[in-house]
Protein backbone atom coordinates (compact mmCIF):
# COMPACT_ATOMS: atom_id res chain seq x y z
CA UNK A 1 0.00 0.00 0.00
CA UNK A 2 1.31 3.43 -0.95
CA UNK A 3 2.30 5.81 1.82
CA UNK A 4 -0.39 8.28 0.71
CA UNK A 5 -3.04 5.63 1.36
CA UNK A 6 -2.02 4.91 4.96
CA UNK A 7 -4.90 5.91 7.25
CA UNK A 8 -5.71 5.23 10.92
CA UNK A 9 -7.21 1.91 11.96
CA UNK A 10 -10.30 3.69 13.28
CA UNK A 11 -12.03 6.13 10.95
CA UNK A 12 -14.07 8.94 12.44
CA UNK A 13 -17.69 9.11 11.31
CA UNK A 14 -20.23 11.55 12.71
CA UNK A 15 -23.80 10.37 12.30
CA UNK A 16 -26.21 13.04 11.09
CA UNK A 17 -29.65 12.99 9.61
CA UNK A 18 -30.16 10.85 6.47
CA UNK A 19 -28.74 12.65 3.46
CA UNK A 20 -26.54 15.03 5.48
CA UNK A 21 -23.01 15.59 4.16
CA UNK A 22 -21.17 16.67 7.29
CA UNK A 23 -17.80 18.40 6.95
CA UNK A 24 -16.40 16.18 9.70
CA UNK A 25 -16.89 13.09 7.49
CA UNK A 26 -15.21 14.41 4.34
CA UNK A 27 -11.68 13.22 5.29
CA UNK A 28 -13.04 9.71 5.88
CA UNK A 29 -14.91 9.68 2.57
CA UNK A 30 -11.80 10.85 0.71
CA UNK A 31 -9.54 8.34 2.49
CA UNK A 32 -11.81 5.38 1.73
CA UNK A 33 -12.25 6.61 -1.82
CA UNK A 34 -8.46 6.59 -2.33
CA UNK A 35 -8.16 3.07 -0.93
CA UNK A 36 -10.90 1.79 -3.23
CA UNK A 37 -9.31 3.53 -6.20
CA UNK A 38 -6.06 1.63 -5.56
CA UNK A 39 -7.84 -1.72 -5.05
CA UNK A 40 -7.44 -1.90 -1.25
CA UNK A 41 -10.90 -3.41 -0.69
CA UNK A 42 -9.67 -5.83 2.00
CA UNK A 43 -8.27 -2.91 3.99
CA UNK A 44 -11.52 -0.99 3.68
CA UNK A 45 -13.56 -4.02 4.72
CA UNK A 46 -11.47 -4.41 7.88
CA UNK A 47 -11.79 -0.71 8.68
CA UNK A 48 -15.57 -0.88 8.38
CA UNK A 49 -16.10 -4.15 10.24
CA UNK A 50 -17.48 -2.38 13.35
CA UNK A 51 -19.46 0.29 11.55
CA UNK A 52 -23.23 0.45 11.91
CA UNK A 53 -25.07 -0.45 8.65
CA UNK A 54 -26.70 2.98 8.63
CA UNK A 55 -23.29 4.66 8.61
CA UNK A 56 -22.13 2.44 5.74
CA UNK A 57 -25.24 3.45 3.80
CA UNK A 58 -24.39 7.13 4.26
CA UNK A 59 -20.79 6.45 3.21
CA UNK A 60 -21.93 4.67 0.03
CA UNK A 61 -24.18 7.58 -0.90
CA UNK A 62 -21.28 10.04 -0.63
CA UNK A 63 -18.81 7.96 -2.66
CA UNK A 64 -18.67 8.09 -6.49
CA UNK A 65 -20.94 5.37 -7.87
CA UNK A 66 -18.09 3.28 -9.29
CA UNK A 67 -16.30 3.13 -5.92
CA UNK A 68 -19.52 2.71 -3.97
CA UNK A 69 -20.32 -0.34 -6.12
CA UNK A 70 -16.85 -1.75 -5.51
CA UNK A 71 -17.20 -1.28 -1.75
CA UNK A 72 -20.68 -2.80 -1.60
CA UNK A 73 -19.71 -5.88 -3.60
CA UNK A 74 -16.76 -6.47 -1.27
CA UNK A 75 -18.93 -6.61 1.88
CA UNK A 76 -19.78 -10.06 3.34
CA UNK A 77 -23.38 -11.19 2.59
CA UNK A 78 -24.62 -10.58 6.16
CA UNK A 79 -23.53 -6.92 6.50
CA UNK A 80 -24.37 -6.31 2.84
CA UNK A 81 -27.94 -7.50 3.46
CA UNK A 82 -28.36 -5.04 6.33
CA UNK A 83 -26.96 -2.25 4.18
CA UNK A 84 -29.14 -3.01 1.16
CA UNK A 85 -32.28 -2.88 3.29
CA UNK A 86 -31.52 0.77 4.04
CA UNK A 87 -31.01 1.89 0.44
CA UNK A 88 -33.61 3.43 -1.86
CA UNK A 89 -34.64 1.44 -4.92
CA UNK A 90 -32.69 3.43 -7.50
CA UNK A 91 -29.37 3.42 -5.67
CA UNK A 92 -29.77 -0.25 -4.75
CA UNK A 93 -30.31 -1.16 -8.39
CA UNK A 94 -27.19 0.77 -9.38
CA UNK A 95 -25.05 -1.02 -6.76
CA UNK A 96 -26.27 -4.47 -7.82
CA UNK A 97 -25.64 -3.86 -11.51
CA UNK A 98 -22.32 -5.77 -11.65
CA UNK A 99 -23.12 -8.46 -9.06
CA UNK A 100 -22.73 -12.12 -10.09
CA UNK A 101 -25.56 -14.64 -9.67
CA UNK A 102 -23.69 -16.42 -6.86
CA UNK A 103 -23.22 -13.12 -5.06
CA UNK A 104 -26.91 -12.25 -5.47
CA UNK A 105 -27.99 -15.66 -4.14
CA UNK A 106 -25.92 -15.23 -0.96
CA UNK A 107 -27.12 -11.66 -0.56
CA UNK A 108 -30.86 -12.33 -0.98
CA UNK A 109 -30.74 -15.45 1.18
CA UNK A 110 -29.59 -13.12 3.98
CA UNK A 111 -32.60 -10.82 3.48
CA UNK A 112 -36.17 -11.16 4.67
CA UNK A 113 -38.46 -12.14 1.76
CA UNK A 114 -40.16 -8.71 1.76
CA UNK A 115 -36.83 -6.87 1.43
CA UNK A 116 -35.59 -9.37 -1.14
CA UNK A 117 -38.64 -8.79 -3.35
CA UNK A 118 -38.03 -5.04 -3.43
CA UNK A 119 -34.45 -5.57 -4.58
CA UNK A 120 -35.22 -8.38 -7.05
CA UNK A 121 -37.87 -6.24 -8.77
CA UNK A 122 -35.11 -3.83 -9.81
CA UNK A 123 -33.10 -6.56 -11.59
CA UNK A 124 -33.42 -7.35 -15.32
CA UNK A 125 -35.94 -10.12 -16.09
CA UNK A 126 -33.27 -12.51 -17.40
CA UNK A 127 -31.33 -12.14 -14.13
CA UNK A 128 -34.50 -12.76 -12.12
CA UNK A 129 -35.20 -15.95 -14.08
CA UNK A 130 -31.71 -17.32 -13.31
CA UNK A 131 -31.74 -16.17 -9.69
CA UNK A 132 -35.16 -17.05 -8.25
CA UNK A 133 -35.06 -20.90 -8.41
CA UNK A 134 -31.87 -20.93 -6.29
CA UNK A 135 -33.18 -18.79 -3.41
CA UNK A 136 -33.96 -20.38 -0.08
CA UNK A 137 -37.35 -18.59 0.21
CA UNK A 138 -38.23 -19.10 -3.46
CA UNK A 139 -41.89 -19.98 -2.76
CA UNK A 140 -42.59 -17.01 -0.49
CA UNK A 141 -40.73 -14.56 -2.72
CA UNK A 142 -42.52 -15.79 -5.84
CA UNK A 143 -45.89 -15.34 -4.12
CA UNK A 144 -45.03 -11.81 -2.96
CA UNK A 145 -43.93 -10.90 -6.48
CA UNK A 146 -47.44 -11.62 -7.79
CA UNK A 147 -48.72 -8.49 -6.06
CA UNK A 148 -48.48 -5.15 -7.82
CA UNK A 149 -45.62 -3.03 -6.55
CA UNK A 150 -47.90 -0.17 -5.48
CA UNK A 151 -50.60 -2.35 -3.89
CA UNK A 152 -51.16 -3.26 -0.25
CA UNK A 153 -49.85 -6.78 -0.95
CA UNK A 154 -46.72 -5.30 -2.51
CA UNK A 155 -45.79 -3.25 0.57
CA UNK A 156 -46.94 -5.58 3.37
CA UNK A 157 -44.70 -7.57 5.67
CA UNK A 158 -45.34 -11.09 6.93
CA UNK A 159 -43.72 -10.35 10.28
CA UNK A 160 -46.64 -10.34 12.71
CA UNK A 161 -48.05 -12.34 15.60
CA UNK A 162 -51.25 -14.29 15.04
CA UNK A 163 -53.15 -16.33 17.67
CA UNK A 164 -56.42 -18.34 17.83
CA UNK A 165 -59.35 -17.06 19.93
CA UNK A 166 -59.21 -19.96 22.42
CA UNK A 167 -55.71 -19.10 23.66
CA UNK A 168 -55.12 -17.52 27.04
CA UNK A 169 -53.38 -14.22 27.71
CA UNK A 170 -50.37 -16.12 29.06
CA UNK A 171 -50.04 -18.11 25.83
CA UNK A 172 -50.20 -14.93 23.75
CA UNK A 173 -47.49 -13.27 25.82
CA UNK A 174 -45.23 -16.28 25.32
CA UNK A 175 -45.90 -16.13 21.58
CA UNK A 176 -44.96 -12.45 21.49
CA UNK A 177 -41.72 -13.21 23.33
CA UNK A 178 -40.95 -15.99 20.85
CA UNK A 179 -41.14 -13.55 17.93
CA UNK A 180 -39.49 -10.62 19.70
CA UNK A 181 -36.24 -10.91 17.74
CA UNK A 182 -38.01 -10.93 14.36
CA UNK A 183 -40.48 -8.11 14.92
CA UNK A 184 -39.05 -4.70 15.81
CA UNK A 185 -42.35 -2.85 16.28
CA UNK A 186 -45.48 -4.63 17.47
CA UNK A 187 -48.64 -2.55 17.78
CA UNK A 188 -51.18 -5.39 17.69
CA UNK A 189 -51.60 -9.16 17.94
CA UNK A 190 -54.08 -10.47 15.38
CA UNK A 191 -56.73 -13.08 16.13
CA UNK A 192 -57.80 -15.52 13.39
CA UNK A 193 -60.18 -18.48 13.16
CA UNK A 194 -59.38 -21.98 11.94
CA UNK A 195 -59.50 -20.80 8.30
CA UNK A 196 -57.10 -17.93 9.12
CA UNK A 197 -59.82 -15.33 8.71
CA UNK A 198 -59.24 -12.19 10.73
CA UNK A 199 -61.71 -11.93 13.59
CA UNK A 200 -60.13 -9.37 15.91
CA UNK A 201 -56.96 -8.04 17.49
CA UNK A 202 -55.31 -7.32 20.81
CA UNK A 203 -53.28 -4.29 21.82
CA UNK A 204 -50.33 -4.78 24.13
CA UNK A 205 -52.18 -2.97 26.92
CA UNK A 206 -54.88 -5.67 26.72
CA UNK A 207 -52.27 -8.29 27.56
CA UNK A 208 -50.99 -6.26 30.50
CA UNK A 209 -54.34 -5.38 32.06
CA UNK A 210 -56.05 -8.76 31.97
CA UNK A 211 -55.35 -11.90 34.04
CA UNK A 212 -53.10 -14.49 32.43
CA UNK A 213 -55.87 -17.11 32.39
CA UNK A 214 -58.39 -14.98 30.43
CA UNK A 215 -59.20 -16.22 26.95
CA UNK A 216 -58.47 -14.13 23.89
CA UNK A 217 -62.08 -14.43 22.67
CA UNK A 218 -63.28 -12.64 25.81
CA UNK A 219 -61.03 -9.61 25.55
CA UNK A 220 -60.19 -9.20 21.84
CA UNK A 221 -61.27 -6.07 19.97
CA UNK A 222 -63.47 -6.55 16.92
CA UNK A 223 -63.46 -2.97 15.59
CA UNK A 224 -60.50 -3.68 13.31
CA UNK A 225 -59.86 -1.94 10.00
CA UNK A 226 -58.31 -4.14 7.30
CA UNK A 227 -57.36 -3.53 3.68
CA UNK A 228 -57.49 -5.85 0.68
CA UNK A 229 -54.21 -7.02 -0.82
CA UNK A 230 -55.08 -5.45 -4.20
CA UNK A 231 -55.84 -1.98 -2.77
CA UNK A 232 -53.68 0.86 -4.08
CA UNK A 233 -51.06 2.07 -1.60
CA UNK A 234 -52.34 5.66 -1.76
CA UNK A 235 -55.78 4.50 -0.64
CA UNK A 236 -54.16 2.50 2.17
CA UNK A 237 -52.44 5.66 3.42
CA UNK A 238 -55.72 7.57 3.35
CA UNK A 239 -57.49 4.84 5.33
CA UNK A 240 -54.78 4.69 8.00
CA UNK A 241 -54.72 8.49 8.35
CA UNK A 242 -58.52 8.65 8.55
CA UNK A 243 -58.61 6.00 11.28
CA UNK A 244 -55.39 7.10 13.04
CA UNK A 245 -53.73 3.67 12.65
CA UNK A 246 -50.06 2.92 13.30
CA UNK A 247 -50.31 -0.24 11.18
CA UNK A 248 -53.02 -2.06 9.26
CA UNK A 249 -53.67 -5.76 8.52
CA UNK A 250 -53.89 -7.00 4.93
CA UNK A 251 -56.45 -9.65 3.95
CA UNK A 252 -57.43 -11.48 0.77
CA UNK A 253 -60.85 -11.48 -0.89
CA UNK A 254 -62.12 -14.05 1.66
CA UNK A 255 -60.88 -12.11 4.69
CA UNK A 256 -57.89 -14.38 5.37
CA UNK A 257 -54.97 -12.59 7.01
CA UNK A 258 -51.96 -12.22 4.71
CA UNK A 259 -49.75 -9.67 6.42
CA UNK A 260 -49.60 -6.16 7.84
CA UNK A 261 -48.36 -2.76 6.71
CA UNK A 262 -46.14 -1.00 9.23
CA UNK A 263 -45.90 2.69 10.05
CA UNK A 264 -42.42 2.83 8.48
CA UNK A 265 -43.77 1.49 5.21
CA UNK A 266 -46.68 3.93 5.28
CA UNK A 267 -44.25 6.83 5.70
CA UNK A 268 -42.19 5.54 2.78
CA UNK A 269 -45.30 5.42 0.60
CA UNK A 270 -46.08 9.04 1.47
CA UNK A 271 -42.53 10.07 0.50
CA UNK A 272 -42.60 8.10 -2.75
CA UNK A 273 -46.00 9.45 -3.81
CA UNK A 274 -44.89 13.01 -3.02
CA UNK A 275 -41.76 12.49 -5.14
CA UNK A 276 -43.83 11.07 -8.00
CA UNK A 277 -46.23 14.02 -7.90
CA UNK A 278 -43.29 16.42 -7.82
CA UNK A 279 -41.93 14.83 -11.00
CA UNK A 280 -45.30 15.15 -12.71
CA UNK A 281 -45.66 18.75 -11.53
CA UNK A 282 -42.27 19.44 -13.09
CA UNK A 283 -43.25 17.85 -16.39
CA UNK A 284 -41.00 14.79 -16.19
CA UNK A 285 -41.71 11.07 -16.00
CA UNK A 286 -42.33 9.58 -12.51
CA UNK A 287 -39.68 6.95 -13.37
CA UNK A 288 -36.92 9.54 -13.64
CA UNK A 289 -33.83 8.71 -11.55
CA UNK A 290 -30.98 11.03 -10.52
CA UNK A 291 -28.37 8.60 -11.83
CA UNK A 292 -30.11 7.55 -15.05
CA UNK A 293 -28.00 7.35 -18.24
CA UNK A 294 -28.28 9.77 -21.13
CA UNK A 295 -30.71 7.53 -23.02
CA UNK A 296 -32.88 7.36 -19.91
CA UNK A 297 -32.94 11.15 -19.66
CA UNK A 298 -34.02 11.38 -23.30
CA UNK A 299 -36.65 8.64 -22.97
CA UNK A 300 -38.25 10.03 -19.82
CA UNK A 301 -38.14 13.75 -20.61
CA UNK A 302 -38.36 14.22 -24.37
CA UNK A 303 -42.07 13.18 -24.67
CA UNK A 304 -43.03 15.79 -22.07
CA UNK A 305 -40.96 18.45 -23.81
CA UNK A 306 -42.57 17.57 -27.14
CA UNK A 307 -46.01 17.84 -25.54
CA UNK A 308 -45.05 21.32 -24.38
CA UNK A 309 -43.77 22.12 -27.87
CA UNK A 310 -47.13 21.13 -29.36
CA UNK A 311 -48.91 23.45 -26.96
CA UNK A 312 -46.50 26.30 -27.68
CA UNK A 313 -46.97 25.73 -31.42
CA UNK A 314 -50.74 26.01 -31.07
CA UNK A 315 -50.34 29.19 -28.99
CA UNK A 316 -47.99 30.61 -31.62
CA UNK A 317 -50.46 29.74 -34.37
CA UNK A 318 -53.22 31.62 -32.57
CA UNK A 319 -50.98 34.65 -32.19
CA UNK A 320 -50.06 34.39 -35.87
CA UNK A 321 -53.72 34.32 -36.92
CA UNK A 322 -54.12 37.76 -35.31
CA UNK A 323 -51.11 39.28 -37.04
CA UNK A 324 -53.23 41.96 -38.71
CA UNK A 325 -54.56 43.06 -35.33
CA UNK A 326 -51.02 43.13 -33.91
CA UNK A 327 -49.82 45.14 -36.92
CA UNK A 328 -52.64 47.61 -36.36
CA UNK A 329 -51.86 47.96 -32.66
CA UNK A 330 -48.39 46.65 -31.78
CA UNK A 331 -48.99 47.47 -28.11
CA UNK A 332 -51.18 44.35 -27.91
CA UNK A 333 -48.09 42.12 -28.18
CA UNK A 334 -46.78 43.43 -24.87
CA UNK A 335 -49.80 42.00 -23.03
CA UNK A 336 -49.39 38.42 -24.32
CA UNK A 337 -46.79 37.37 -21.65
CA UNK A 338 -48.98 38.87 -18.92
CA UNK A 339 -52.14 36.93 -19.72
CA UNK A 340 -50.22 33.69 -20.38
CA UNK A 341 -48.35 33.96 -17.07
CA UNK A 342 -51.54 34.78 -15.16
CA UNK A 343 -53.36 31.81 -16.70
CA UNK A 344 -50.52 29.41 -15.92
CA UNK A 345 -50.18 30.57 -12.31
CA UNK A 346 -53.91 30.54 -11.59
CA UNK A 347 -54.32 27.08 -13.11
CA UNK A 348 -51.40 25.53 -11.25
CA UNK A 349 -52.52 27.05 -7.93
CA UNK A 350 -56.01 25.55 -8.25
CA UNK A 351 -54.70 22.19 -9.53
CA UNK A 352 -52.13 21.88 -6.74
CA UNK A 353 -54.79 22.43 -4.07
CA UNK A 354 -57.05 19.87 -5.77
CA UNK A 355 -54.28 17.27 -5.95
CA UNK A 356 -53.38 17.82 -2.30
CA UNK A 357 -57.03 17.36 -1.32
CA UNK A 358 -57.30 14.13 -3.32
CA UNK A 359 -54.10 12.81 -1.74
CA UNK A 360 -55.37 13.47 1.78
CA UNK A 361 -58.92 12.33 1.05
CA UNK A 362 -60.49 15.71 1.89
CA UNK A 363 -62.14 16.18 -1.53
CA UNK A 364 -63.74 13.82 -4.05
CA UNK A 365 -65.79 13.91 -7.28
CA UNK A 366 -69.03 14.48 -5.35
CA UNK A 367 -67.35 17.59 -4.00
CA UNK A 368 -67.15 19.04 -7.52
CA UNK A 369 -70.23 21.35 -7.48
CA UNK A 370 -69.36 23.00 -4.15
CA UNK A 371 -65.69 23.19 -5.00
CA UNK A 372 -66.37 24.58 -8.47
CA UNK A 373 -68.59 27.29 -7.02
CA UNK A 374 -65.95 28.26 -4.49
CA UNK A 375 -63.19 28.33 -7.11
CA UNK A 376 -65.34 30.39 -9.48
CA UNK A 377 -66.00 32.98 -6.79
CA UNK A 378 -62.37 33.08 -5.62
CA UNK A 379 -60.99 33.22 -9.15
CA UNK A 380 -63.49 35.93 -10.11
CA UNK A 381 -62.38 38.12 -7.20
CA UNK A 382 -58.68 37.47 -7.92
CA UNK A 383 -59.14 38.06 -11.63
CA UNK A 384 -61.07 41.29 -11.14
CA UNK A 385 -58.46 42.54 -8.67
CA UNK A 386 -55.61 41.80 -11.08
CA UNK A 387 -57.59 43.21 -14.01
CA UNK A 388 -58.38 46.45 -12.18
CA UNK A 389 -54.71 46.89 -11.21
CA UNK A 390 -53.57 46.28 -14.80
CA UNK A 391 -56.25 48.63 -16.18
CA UNK A 392 -55.19 51.32 -13.73
CA UNK A 393 -51.55 50.97 -14.80
CA UNK A 394 -52.55 51.30 -18.47
CA UNK A 395 -54.68 54.39 -17.77
CA UNK A 396 -51.94 56.06 -15.76
CA UNK A 397 -49.03 55.18 -18.07
CA UNK A 398 -50.95 55.54 -21.35
CA UNK A 399 -50.61 59.30 -21.85
CA UNK A 400 -46.88 59.19 -21.08
CA UNK A 401 -45.95 56.40 -23.54
CA UNK A 402 -48.27 57.42 -26.34
CA UNK A 403 -50.92 54.68 -26.16
CA UNK A 404 -53.89 55.35 -28.39
CA UNK A 405 -57.28 54.99 -26.72
CA UNK A 406 -55.84 54.06 -23.30
CA UNK A 407 -59.31 53.69 -21.77
CA UNK A 408 -60.33 51.04 -24.30
CA UNK A 409 -56.99 49.25 -23.97
CA UNK A 410 -57.33 49.29 -20.18
CA UNK A 411 -60.83 47.80 -20.46
CA UNK A 412 -59.57 45.15 -22.88
CA UNK A 413 -56.62 44.15 -20.73
CA UNK A 414 -58.61 44.16 -17.49
CA UNK A 415 -61.50 42.08 -18.80
CA UNK A 416 -59.17 39.63 -20.59
CA UNK A 417 -57.08 39.14 -17.46
CA UNK A 418 -60.17 38.58 -15.30
CA UNK A 419 -61.61 36.08 -17.79
CA UNK A 420 -58.35 34.21 -18.21
CA UNK A 421 -57.85 33.90 -14.44
CA UNK A 422 -61.42 32.66 -13.97
CA UNK A 423 -61.24 30.01 -16.69
CA UNK A 424 -57.75 28.79 -15.73
CA UNK A 425 -58.73 28.36 -12.07
CA UNK A 426 -61.90 26.46 -12.96
CA UNK A 427 -60.00 24.08 -15.23
CA UNK A 428 -57.22 23.64 -12.67
CA UNK A 429 -59.74 22.77 -9.96
CA UNK A 430 -61.88 20.34 -11.94
CA UNK A 431 -59.51 18.44 -14.23
CA UNK A 432 -57.64 16.66 -11.38
CA UNK A 433 -60.96 15.43 -9.94
CA UNK A 434 -62.12 14.13 -13.31
CA UNK A 435 -58.80 12.38 -13.98
CA UNK A 436 -58.89 10.79 -10.53
CA UNK A 437 -62.46 9.56 -11.20
CA UNK A 438 -61.25 7.74 -14.33
CA UNK A 439 -58.26 6.19 -12.57
CA UNK A 440 -55.61 8.56 -13.99
CA UNK A 441 -53.03 10.16 -11.71
CA UNK A 442 -54.40 13.69 -11.08
CA UNK A 443 -50.87 15.09 -10.97
CA UNK A 444 -50.93 14.63 -14.75
CA UNK A 445 -53.23 17.67 -14.83
CA UNK A 446 -50.46 20.00 -13.80
CA UNK A 447 -47.09 20.86 -15.25
CA UNK A 448 -46.99 20.92 -19.01
CA UNK A 449 -50.66 20.13 -19.64
CA UNK A 450 -52.23 22.80 -17.43
CA UNK A 451 -49.61 25.36 -18.41
CA UNK A 452 -49.81 24.84 -22.18
CA UNK A 453 -53.58 24.41 -22.17
CA UNK A 454 -54.09 27.65 -20.30
CA UNK A 455 -51.57 29.43 -22.53
CA UNK A 456 -53.67 28.55 -25.55
CA UNK A 457 -56.91 29.71 -23.92
CA UNK A 458 -55.29 32.87 -22.55
CA UNK A 459 -54.03 34.00 -25.95
CA UNK A 460 -57.36 33.22 -27.60
CA UNK A 461 -59.41 35.07 -24.96
CA UNK A 462 -57.12 38.09 -25.04
CA UNK A 463 -57.25 38.57 -28.81
CA UNK A 464 -61.00 37.98 -28.98
CA UNK A 465 -61.43 40.68 -26.34
CA UNK A 466 -58.99 42.99 -28.14
CA UNK A 467 -60.81 42.52 -31.44
CA UNK A 468 -64.20 43.22 -29.90
CA UNK A 469 -63.24 46.21 -27.74
CA UNK A 470 -59.98 47.85 -28.75
CA UNK A 471 -59.72 47.43 -32.50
Amino acid sequence: MNEQNVIPDELRWVRGRPGDRLDENRPTVKAIGRLLKHGETDTVRKLLRRWHPRDIVELLVQLPLKRARKLFLSLPPGPAAKVIAGLNDDFRAALLEDATIDRLIKLFDSLDPEDAVDAIDELPEEVQARLLPHLRDFGTISELMTYKEDSAGGIMTRKFVVVPPDWTVDQVINEVRRHANRIKKLSAVYVVDADRRLTGYLKLRDLLLHPSERQVADIMRTDYVAVRSDMDQEEVVRITERNDLASVPVVDADGRLLGRITSDELQRVVRDEAEEDLHLLSGISPDTRPDEPVLGIVRNRLPWLLAGLVGATVSGSIVGSFQQEIAAAAILASFIPMVMSMAGNAGIQAATVAIQGLATGTIWLGDLPWRLGREVLGALINGLAAGIILAAVVLIAGPYIGIQEPALLALTAGLALAGVTLLAAVLGATIPLLLNHFGIDPAMATGIFITTGNDILAVLIFFVAATAIYL
